[in-house]
């Protein structure tokens, strides 16, 4: 049996002259596995990172080329590698060459899908390789080991696990390459020597039949991309070239789609304006968890936040409101107050995001205290409420998340440490047994009463774009709050979640536990 595309010695008639002659998209790697069908043979397909090629990976191969006759090695692309700040190490193209480089590989390619699933569908192979890591199904966090094996039994195949070196890219590269800064590579080590991702992994398990009530304004996050040019001829200014637009649900829609994935369900009582008011985006924004309960205000738009942002480094340049943020009185809010006494009861925790636009009043704020089982609070500050909306209104909560910033306007300290405010002033301000404030670079800093403080590290120093971190934080930290679980484990879940935030564009993705998940494995390996 004589196949194109197999068993080609290295400076023979029709070998690759490169490595990279090995690389293929997707399209053509699926043509190559048609022929050696058609002639009888046996494709088998590998897929991983492959961000740090070593001998576990040699051998891994080596032994899918055994199972068949033609060896695929598919890569996840950059953009859907979970595992951490500063990875992967190697960029995608830089991976698959090396790749390609073993002997044993018949066709590398580089798949845009965010798991294997995609690239199964293509390929169609007799045999899928996975490594041994991968075979107790129970043991998945993602449930993707079934779906794949679901779908390479659905077209005849077999999943073959091999067994031989085995090594993680991730444990080597924490061990041996500079990626993280000293402080955060002690951090890590200490946790490493606690077993701690096995407690990340019970925690985020442990949140999973939760009901959760958000309360809070919507805001509609429009980012109008436009490329300075110079300044005009004629006046004072900068002329700019408009290069496109998206706008985003955004406030406290884009934290119930974070925390969505993490617990069964969630429910948002919110405002929106009768006039613009983006009901239809927000409706096709909220996942399907996620029950949004309106308060329609009449004369008024919805809140939308437009963001001028230059597109080739994605730097702010200004931003104009559209909003009217006198408070609710009369009817309004009595329709807001009746939500919060109907739906607090009946949810394990509420979670405000007051955005200080109006919409939560002191009466509201009253019933919400009185009526929460559970209670987690940001009160933020920002450019129309700077001073005016501080976290001492909520004269109680159960949890207490802040920036930095927030914190010391609370307090009336610019110069003191982060540390001593939290365990001194602001807990005096507010009775709070539980308080997380945020600190950008600088991690985060945690507290409880019982425990006192503690630190985490920030994972990150690649930041995209900052809008909805702190308040993405929230929402998935605190579900981890209600159940007890440990403080500075919950800083280190809530940081990186921040880091993952950071590195996404305004609200084009939520946060996901899959994901989130992976990213914490990797850094605990």
């Amino acid at each position: 049996m004589t196949i194109e595309y197999l068993n080609i010695q290295p400076g023979g008639a029709g070998s690759p002259a490169t490595a990279r002659d090995k690389i293929h998209n997707i399209e053509e790697l699926a043509r190559m596995a048609d022929a050696t069908r058609a002639a009888g043979g046996q494709v088998v397909l590998a897929h991983g990172v492959f961000d740090l090629l070593h001998m576990g990976h040699v051998r891994h191969l080596e032994a899918a080329r055994a199972e068949g006759d033609l060896l695929i090695v598919t890569l996840t692309a950059d953009r859907y590698v979970n595992k951490g700040p500063g990875r992967p190490v190697f960029p995608e193209l830089t991976r698959a060459e090396m790749v390609a480089a073993l002997r044993c590989v018949d066709g590398v390619g580089i798949s845009n899908w965010s798991t294997a699933e995609g690239v199964l569908r293509f390929i169609r192979p007799s045999v899928f390789i996975k490594g041994q890591d991968y075979a107790n199904e129970a043991e998945d966090i993602t449930g993707g080991i079934r779906r794949e094996r679901e779908l390479v039994e659905s077209f005849n195949g077999r999943i073959v696990f091999t067994d031989d070196i085995t090594d993680s890219s991730s444990a080597l590269i924490n061990r041996h390459l500079n990626v993280y800064d000293s402080e955060v590579n002690d951090y890590l080590s200490n946790l490493r020597d606690n077993d701690v991702a096995s407690q990340v992994v019970t925690a985020l398990e442990g949140i999973q039949n939760h009901k959760v009530l958000m309360i809070g304004e919507a805001i509609i996050d429009e980012y109008q991309y436009a490329a300075p040019m110079g300044k005009s001829a004629k006046e004072n200014i900068i002329a700019s070239r408009y290069e496109g637009r998206e706008v985003f649900a955004g406030g406290v829609i884009a934290s119930a789609n974070h925390v969505a994935s993490f617990v069964d369900q969630v429910d948002v009582i919110t405002c929106i304006g009768e006039e613009d008011s983006y009901e239809d985006l927000i409706l096709e924004t909220a996942v399907q968890n996620v029950n949004v309960h309106f308060v329609r205000l009449p004369g008024v738009p919805t809140i939308r936040k437009c963001r001028f942002v230059d597109p080739g480094h994605l730097r702010k340049l200004f931003e104009v409101y559209h909003f009217d943020d006198t408070p609710l009185t009369g009817r309004k809010e009595d329709e807001v107050c009746s939500l919060i006494a109907e739906r607090a009861a009946d949810v394990d925790l509420v979670i405000v995001n007051d955005f200080g636009h109006g919409m939560l009043t002191p009466r509201s704020v009253d019933q919400i205290i009185r009526r929460s089982r559970f209670l987690a609070v940001n009160a933020q500050s920002n450019s129309a409420n700077h001073g005016y909306n501080m976290v001492n209104k909520y004269a109680r909560a159960d949890y207490v998340c802040i920036d930095a910033p927030e914190a010391r306007l609370a307090v009336r300290d610019r110069f003191s440490d982060i540390s001593d405010l939290v365990q001194g002033p602001l807990r005096e301000l507010i009775d709070c047994d539980q308080i997380i404030v945020t600190h950008g670079q600088n991690g985060c800093i945690t507290f409880d009463s019982k425990n006192g403080l503690g630190k985490v590290p920030a994972f990150t120093r690649q930041v995209v774009d900052t809008v909805g971190a702190g308040d993405a934080f929230l929402s998935v930290t605190a579900p981890l709050v209600q159940s007890n679980v440990p403080m500075e484990l919950v800083g280190l879940i809530g940081n990186a979640v921040g880091a993952m935030k950071v590195g996404i564009v305004g609200h084009r993705q939520s946060v996901q536990r899959v994901p989130l998940m992976k990213f914490l494995t990797a850094l605990l390996k």
